[in-house]
């Protein structure tokens, strides 16, 4: 009965693709020139950021030019996708478009390129929004990833371990050394929450990063919450050769 119930809503709603919107196999999938036109991250790549690096994978971690010259707070990192072509397109389909269909197969990607960062302790959580902005969106982009990436790992999420005390601006357009000092000291950790962290390792989402100076003020505020060890994982990296 159920199986007959599913073919008959697959014949009324055929699968269509997350991108274009032609006809798939299944459901929340790419099309074929939709697949081949999302850059997805594969192969040696650095291990604090996730981009992609030439050559084979080796048995040490590998480092790309910007964290070499950059210190990171955080151990580990990975991205699902660059931020160009469908890369682009889903990261603002869901944060501006209300795509919130997106957030399923994106979670998935992000998952798999995540497993080398996970540990059985680890506790997903997401890059916070401040409360204005949350009114104006009415959801956080990075929270539904975070959920959706915990499901599919099998670890737990603690949406609202981190807090913005500060309404930030947009860091569009800045440099490197604006983003940091633009959202230094501007999050904290919940101090409802420090217990579900204490000891453990954090992982950070983000939907996209560039200069990874959000993800820095957020690796400070977790380690400030007693984390053992915080990683960071984005659904598209911002690189140079994008």
């Amino acid at each position: 009965m159920k199986k007959a119930f599913q073919t008959a809503l697959r014949i009324i709603y055929p699968a269509r693709c997350t991108i274009c919107g032609d006809a798939v196999d299944s459901d929340f999938g790419l099309c074929g020139p939709c697949w081949r036109d999302t850059p997805f991250i594969s192969g040696l790549v650095c291990d604090l950021c996730g981009t992609p690096l030439p050559g084979e994978s080796r048995d040490s971690p590998e480092f790309c030019d910007d964290c070499l010259t950059t210190a990171r707070p955080w151990s580990r990192g990975r991205a699902a996708m660059l931020y160009r072509d469908n890369g682009l397109r889903l990261v603002l389909a869901l944060k501006h478009g209300d795509r919130h269909d997106i957030v399923r197969p994106c979670a998935k990607w992000m998952a798999r390129a995540a497993l080398p960062i996970v540990t059985a302790d680890t506790t997903i959580a997401p890059v916070p929004l401040h409360w204005r902005r949350l009114i104006r969106r009415r959801f956080n982009q990075s929270a539904l990833l975070a959920q959706a990436v915990a499901r599919n790992l099998g670890v737990a999420c603690c949406p609202d371990l981190l807090i913005r005390t500060a309404a930030t601006p947009v860091l569009d357009g800045l440099g490197r050394d604006q983003r940091h000092a633009t959202v230094d000291r501007a999050i904290d950790p919940h101090p409802r929450r420090r217990h579900l962290v204490t000891g453990k390792s954090v992982v950070l989402v983000d939907d996209v990063m560039t200069s990874g100076a959000t993800l820095s003020a957020c690796t400070q505020a977790a380690y400030v919450a007693g984390a053992r060890d915080v990683r960071v994982l984005a659904l598209a990296r911002v690189a140079k050769d994008a």
